[in-house]
């Protein structure tokens, strides 16, 4: 009996050592249709990398796309770049990992642990890439191979963690728009703003706000942007293991703002209540015209998967 237990356990872990990816359902059980709301899910996959180039693939924060060279990254909160090439048509067609590096100082020395939560990441209109950090509020330009080369100048609402709620609810989403450039916003609202307001914030000043999600904890996790300028957010509610997990695709109008708030649609809510298998979506990025995937964040637990779902947004 023993050596069969032996066999299946060695079987597996062997398994493991080669999985990549698998398809994935989150939708309920006997959900019909791949639509919610005003989104089309297009695939969805679980990744299972035990290590990429030496790194161990994990607790996976943000995504970004730069498409002319079909390459996904993805961003660990524990300073991790993992480079994937990916192509994106009716669904996933190709999803291979090409290497992974550390965040570092551009002499390339390790930064220091509580200096590498890295939460958002972007690309701008000319290929470069952005990451932003959360335990002390950065955004910094770095290079593919993860070298930081500089740090950008952050608005006075954002310049001190002691602005924030708390030392862990930092930056934690970062998009580039277009008109306005790198855009950021905190996981939950600053000190000075009222609870329930939360806050975009372009790097030059300017700030688009709105309300948080009602349900309790509605946190914000990622950005991007829409075709027609609008900003996409990804929320996550989750108040503990015996509550339900909610996540939301929220569009806020920033075109359409009146008296200091600004308009939103909520796009897609998946609740787990209602039989969602949702986990803790962090990623966001576009892939395509009005075409995304978002990842969750295993957050490095046995039990908690690396789901990744691509989707679109359809006209409204």
């Amino acid at each position: 009996m023993l050596w069969r237990i032996f066999l299946i356990v060695t079987i597996f872990f062997a398994a493991a050592s080669e999985a990549e990816s698998y398809r994935a359902n989150i939708c309920p059980s006997g959900y019909r249709g791949d639509r919610l709301g005003s989104i089309r899910i297009l695939d969805q996959k679980e990744l299972i990398y035990p290590e990429i180039s030496g790194k161990h693939f994990s607790e996976i924060s943000d995504l970004a796309y730069l498409k002319g060279r079909h390459w996904l990254f993805m961003l660990s909160d524990e300073g991790k770049l993992f480079r994937f090439r990916a192509r994106f048509a009716e669904t996933i067609r190709e999803l291979t990992p090409l290497d992974a590096n550390t965040l570092r100082k551009s002499d390339g020395k390790k930064l220091k642990r509580w200096r590498r939560d890295s939460e958002g990441m972007t690309f701008d209109g000319r290929g470069r890439l952005y990451v932003s950090f959360e335990e002390k509020p950065r955004i910094a330009r770095i290079a593919y191979d993860g070298r930081i080369l500089r740090y950008l100048p952050l608005p006075p609402a954002l310049d001190k963690m002691k602005k924030f709620r708390d030392k862990n609810k930092g930056l934690e989403a970062l998009a580039w728009h277009p008109k306005y450039g790198l855009l950021t916003a905190a996981e939950y609202p600053v000190k000075k703003s009222p609870a329930q307001i939360q806050t975009i914030y372009s790097l030059t000043g300017r700030r688009w706000r709105f309300l948080r999600g009602e349900e309790r904890h509605s946190a914000v996790t990622a950005m991007e942007i829409l075709d027609n300028g609008n900003v996409l957010v990804l929320e996550r509610a989750y108040s503990g293991p015996f509550e339900p997990r909610v996540i939301t695709l929220r569009e806020v109008r920033i075109d359409r703002c009146r008296r200091g708030l600004c308009p939103t649609k909520v796009l897609a809510r998946f609740d787990s209540s209602e039989g969602w298998a949702v986990d803790n979506f962090e990623g966001l990025a576009k892939v395509g015209p009005n075409r995304f995937v978002m990842i969750s964040d295993d957050n490095d637990n046995f039990f908690q998967k690396t789901l990744l779902v691509y989707f679109e947004v359809l006209e409204r």
